[in-house]
């Protein structure tokens, strides 16, 4: 079954709210749609926040919160012309877009004058593509692979069954736990993830970096902040953590074979407890290079302004 709804106006509630000098008109949109397994929900809205949390039926709800910078119900009439409300479904995939029409004109105050939150459940197996051009991002407990990109906020992710892939031009990223692996991307904010069962690529421009456990592999870089990270099991490939800003904290399996090459430019080096054989020149009071347990993946670690400090755990 293939059904498709385009809503260009929708007074279906109204509350007038005065904020800053500026009066504000909610009004709100919702749409049901009954499914008969996993699909993936495809959410699109211009400054807003997308937020999907675990459904406990067979259906995708989806409540448009539309947020009109207007003084009069007229007005906001008006400004609602100009927005589209795009909602599709195929099969078990279900999509809705908000997007206001585009002007390339100068404006004064807010622009645009209508923006859109996207609040939907949807059955726990579903996988979630999300993107807004100016709001946070909430993804709940899912199955079904994540991927979540905005412009300006926050991203927070649950239980993920799948990859994950995330982007911000500017907030923190904070993941609970993926069944896959991971790519996270942040323009300036911190970092926080807990376990990862795949292999994982974390940047931050301007924050810190915190990794409970990863199993397979690991590229965490930041440049403005510490790292934190522990690697659990043995080390699948070739991995490293850097830093420009920083310390690096790393804990890893004490059975663990891996080769280390640790080095800083402002601290020292700390592995004790590692069954560790130099290597020739592997050794002072800024840099640490050897065989681990005889020797395996690389493990390269780098800090411009602060200590590294490797553990068994």
């Amino acid at each position: 079954m293939n059904a498709s709804f385009r809503l260009l106006f929708a007074p279906a509630l109204a509350v007038t709210l005065a904020t800053a000098g500026h009066a504000r008109i909610d009004r709100t949109v919702e749409k049901t749609y009954t499914v008969t397994g996993a699909g993936t929900l495809h959410l699109e809205t211009q400054g807003g926040e997308i937020r999907v949390t675990p459904a406990t039926d067979n259906q995708v709800k989806i409540t448009v919160r539309e947020k009109i910078h207007a003084d009069t119900d007229a007005e906001a009439d008006q400004l609602l012309k100009k927005l589209e409300l795009n909602f599709e479904q195929s099969g078990n995939d279900v999509t809705a877009i908000a997007k206001y029409e585009r002007d390339t004109g100068f404006h004064i105050g807010w622009w645009p004058p209508v923006t859109v939150d996207l609040i939907v459940t949807a059955p726990a197996g579903y996988a979630t593509e999300t993107r807004t051009s100016g709001g946070g991002i909430t993804i709940g407990d899912f199955n079904g692979k994540a991927y979540a990109h905005t412009s300006g906020g926050g991203i927070k992710l649950g239980k993920i069954g799948a990859e994950v892939e995330a982007k911000t031009s500017g907030g923190s990223i904070a993941l609970d736990e993926a069944r896959g692996d991971v790519d996270l991307n942040t323009s300036g904010g911190n970092i926080s993830v807990g376990r990862i069962s795949g292999s994982a690529n974390i940047a931050t421009s301007g924050g810190s970096i915190k990794i409970t456990a990863v199993q397979n592999s690991i590229r965490a870089h930041t440049s403005g902040g510490s790292i934190t990270a522990g690697v659990v099991g043995p080390l699948k490939a070739d991995s490293s953590l850097s830093t420009s800003g920083g310390s690096v904290h790393v804990t890893v399996d004490k059975s663990a074979a891996f080769r280390l090459d640790a080095a800083t430019s402002g601290g020292s080096v700390d592995a004790s407890g590692l069954t560790l054989t130099l290597e020739s020149s592997g050794r002072d009071r800024n840099r640490l290079a050897g065989m681990v347990n005889g020797g395996g993946p690389e493990l390269k670690l780098r800090t411009s302004g602060g200590g590294i400090v490797v553990r068994p755990d």
